[in-house]
């Protein structure tokens, strides 16, 4: 086929989208008449019409919206990501992009009055099924239910876990697919996602005008402050899942992140998809992995190793590992990045954000712009393969002397901007030590608090990625192995020292010093209302109380998150201005240390750790100098 034609066929693709979120709305909406005139629930219910006089007007009024925002499709995609000029490789990879997304591209669009909306070859056969491809004929997508991946065996005394010895394995949920590295292609994954989310939304609210809904997404007691919006349908979470899975990078990332939350901030059908997303991207085909490989180590990177398992046996936003054996017997782990994601972080970043705004996923005192803006500085360290090397070095010195925490050696003479390689190291993650002993799983607890507060206070660095998988124990030595050091990142003196400062006065109760210490740090502003800092001096009063309390403290009866979820949506509402932009990754690391102890049931006498961090504390010391973004 000819570039043009591969060009027309591309535009064609895309100018079909509106028309078919059209073509399914009018659909849906035709079929939900035809429903409802044509059943007997009609006449049934005449006796409590005004009853069903509310649904149907509730559901009218939703399709409205919906309506709006579909036929507002262009909205979807920023006007910065509009399609940029398109080049001759564009076009090669394009096509090949196509055919792995399910599109069929086989009849020639001379322009757009050649497709209809009735013989589209990409129109969906079902009427929950949109682009890319049916998924409720996919059983590989039809993974709502899915069952779990095998467990990993738990560590027991008396056995020395070796690497090979816990056979690791990618989640049954993992797929083989390609990576869309090139520009058009990973914009028509989130365009197709942005109608499909509509023409899945559509369908929603007509089932739940009959009283069919999705039972997830309107499920009764969600308290999460986005409420049961017919977004959250089991359908469109699936949609969100595969689209986020097989597109990776900065996007998957985003999802990853917010998989690590409570309830309250959201839906908890959106976060059930995002924890799937956390545990189950795909990964390269071979000949993709192959041509990285060779990009960055050369056309005879095999040689550098004397085995290389061709099946990665982990798969992540950023990339996927490989094991591997080093010529003198060592085995290692070889992580290689996705191609493509690192140039596309702003771009996958922005389509993300104007479908998240357009469909009003996240609330509005988040300032998802900041929050996105941050996202962007980081991602850009965690595509940055030689700075994490710098980061486990760093890490490394930290804590060569550490009876517990361990930090993989960096083979740096193999490792490049995308290729890492390391030492592969034993255990589980800490997520599957939920069967072990009490005293073990406090001591893990214990463990993993004392590490955030000698990083924040001690250290002024920190690896900020809570993802429960970057924490691994092995049984027979007692040790933690930390893995994954792409988010580090360093605080300036200046603003420990006001940090620990609303901590100490947390722990004490202390409401001036609170405020205080908010407003110097950028939590407050010194004009907000009283329900702001009402709200703002219960949160910290809530979380920093076991600070104070010389007692073992039970993450696994806590009821902290709750009390947190009464005072978020005020703080929400009221908020003047975005948080401090080093509380993003602090927070959400500690947030993800203090649910991974709620997860094992850990007792912690929290008090007994923060005492000696209060004591040792010197104010007004220089940064310290760990050069982490200094190119070698």
């Amino acid at each position: 086929m000819s570039s043009s034609g591969r060009l027309s066929d591309a535009l064609g693709v895309l100018r079909g989208l509106q028309r078919v979120a059209e073509s399914a709305r009018k659909t849906e909406c035709k079929k939900a008449n035809v429903y409802w005139h044509n059943s007997s629930w009609n006449h049934l219910t005449r006796n409590v019409g005004s009853k069903i006089e509310q649904t149907v007007s509730t559901a009218v009024v939703q399709q409205a919206k919906i309506q709006e925002r579909v036929e507002n499709l262009d909205k979807y995609i920023p006007k910065e990501l509009k399609l940029p000029p398109v080049t001759e490789a564009d076009l090669e990879e394009l096509a090949k992009d196509i055919d792995a997304l399910g599109y069929t591209t086989s009849r020639h669009i001379s322009s757009p009055e050649d497709t209809t909306v009735e013989d589209d070859p990409i129109l969906p056969s079902k009427q929950e099924s949109v682009l890319p491809e049916p998924l409720a004929e996919n059983p590989e997508y039809n993974s709502l239910h899915r069952p779990p991946s095998p467990p990993q065996p738990i560590p027991t005394a008396g056995h020395k876990v070796q690497p090979y010895d816990l056979q690791p394995q990618l989640s049954s949920q993992s797929k083989e697919s390609k990576v869309p590295a090139n520009r058009i292609s990973r914009i028509m994954s989130f365009g197709g996602l942005a109608a499909g989310l509509g023409a899945g939304a559509i369908a929603e609210v007509a089932r739940r005008g009959l009283g069919i809904g999705s039972k997830s997404a309107g499920a009764e007691g969600n308290t999460s402050l986005l409420g049961n919006s017919p977004l959250f349908s089991d359908a469109n979470m699936e949609r969100i899942v595969s689209t986020l899975c097989r597109v990776r990078g900065a996007a998957l990332k985003l999802g990853q992140m917010l998989s690590i939350q409570d309830n309250s901030m959201l839906n908890p059908q959106l976060q059930a998809a995002f924890e799937r997303v956390r545990q189950s991207a795909d990964f390269m085909p071979l000949s993709q992995m192959e041509k990285a490989m060779s990009a960055q180590l050369g056309a005879d990177w095999r040689n550098k190793f004397a085995e290389f398992d061709n099946k990665p046996f982990a798969a992540a936003s950023i990339g996927q590992v490989h094991r591997a054996v080093l010529h003198d017997g060592e085995v290692v782990a070889v992580k290689v990045q996705y191609p493509g994601v690192a140039r596309s972080i702003n771009s996958d970043i922005n389509n993300l954000l104007s479908i998240l705004k357009v469909w009003q996923v996240l609330p509005k005192g988040m300032y998802a712009e900041n929050l996105m803006d941050v996202s962007r500085h980081e991602l850009s360290w965690e595509c940055d393969y030689k700075r994490e090397a710098r980061c486990m070095k760093v890490f490394g010195d930290l804590l060569k002397d550490d009876p517990v925490f361990v930090v993989p050696k960096v083979y740096e003479e193999l490792s490049t901007d995308q290729v890492l390689v390391t030492q592969l190291i034993p255990g589980v993650p800490l997520d599957k030590c939920t069967d072990l002993s009490q005293e073990t799983r406090d001591n893990l607890g214990l463990n993993l608090l004392k590490l955030c507060l000698t990083e924040l206070y001690d250290w002024n660095v920190m690896q900020t990625d809570p993802n429960w998988s970057n924490f691994f124990y092995e049984a027979e030595s007692n040790k933690i192995y930390l893995l994954d050091f792409g988010a580090t990142r360093q605080y300036s003196r200046k603003f420990v020292d006001i940090y620990i400062n609303i901590i100490k006065a947390a722990s004490t109760g202390n409401r001036e010093s609170i405020v205080g210490n908010s407003i110097k740090l950028g939590f407050l502003t010194g004009y907000d209302t009283k329900a702001m800092i009402d709200a703002h001096v219960e949160a910290v009063t809530v979380l920093g109380g076991p600070c104070g309390v010389d007692e073992m403290f039970d993450f696994g009866r806590q009821d902290i998150t709750k009390k947190i979820e009464n005072v978020v949506p005020v703080m929400l509402k009221h908020r003047l201005s975005p948080p401090p932009e080093e509380t993003y990754s602090l927070h959400r690391k500690l947030s993800g240390a203090f649910l991974l102890c709620a997860k094992l049931k850990s007792r912690v006498n929290v008090k007994s750790l923060y005492d000696p961090v209060f004591a040792r504390y010197e104010y007004g010391l220089p940064d310290r100098e760990y050069h982490l973004d200094e190119k070698s």
